[in-house]
């Protein structure tokens, strides 16, 4: 239940100034409680399926597990409403994902920045244990591919593999194969 109430400002005039602090105090902390509470949404089990993904990660190219090639830090944000990804290459290559579950749509939306001004957007769902991402990307040339990125849980590690079609999705070709292992 809300309360409501009338301000008759001649009263709030007559009174003295340290009740007008008193009044501000009272009405500011009743703002901020309840800008403090924590928030009800994301807490469904859809908001959790890409937890696996968490984490503090080195990166490695599958095909050479010995070399680090970059640093990942995943963790969750918004009150867990999302996940936000940090990921810097050891030869300048930076970039930052921001992934969460659209309840409103039922699949979960990934968007990917990068420190050389690119940007993908994909849409995913889980599919048993893997997370599976597509996007539509238009090259500098105007020529549209299809991306699809795949992060599959590895027994405390998690592989993310890329694989790209230029021709709607008959055939695949493969972009990147990495595995990402908690950082020592």
């Amino acid at each position: 239940m809300t309360a409501s109430f009338t301000i008759d400002t001649r009263r709030i005039m007559k009174l003295p100034m340290a009740a007008l602090i008193i009044l501000g105090v009272a009405a500011s902390s009743r703002v901020c409680a309840q800008a403090a509470s924590p928030a009800a949404h994301c807490t469904t089990p859809a908001y959790r399926q890409f937890d696996f993904f968490l984490g503090d990660w080195d990166t490695y190219d599958a095909a050479d597990s010995t070399q680090i090639i970059a640093r990942n830090h995943v963790t969750r944000m918004l009150d867990g409403c999302a996940i936000r990804e940090v990921y810097t290459q050891n030869h300048g290559l930076s970039g930052e994902s921001f992934s969460m579950y659209d309840s409103s749509r039922h699949v979960w939306h990934q968007s990917w920045v990068t420190n050389r001004g690119q940007l993908l957007l994909m849409d995913g769902d889980l599919k048993g244990a893997d997370m599976i991402f597509t996007a539509t990307v238009t090259a500098g040339d105007g020529t549209l591919s299809l991306l699809r990125g795949t992060w599959i849980p590895q027994h405390g590690s998690v592989r993310e593999t890329a694989v790209r079609s230029t021709d709607g999705g008959k055939n695949w070709k493969p972009v990147f194969d990495i595995v990402f292992r908690p950082h020592r």
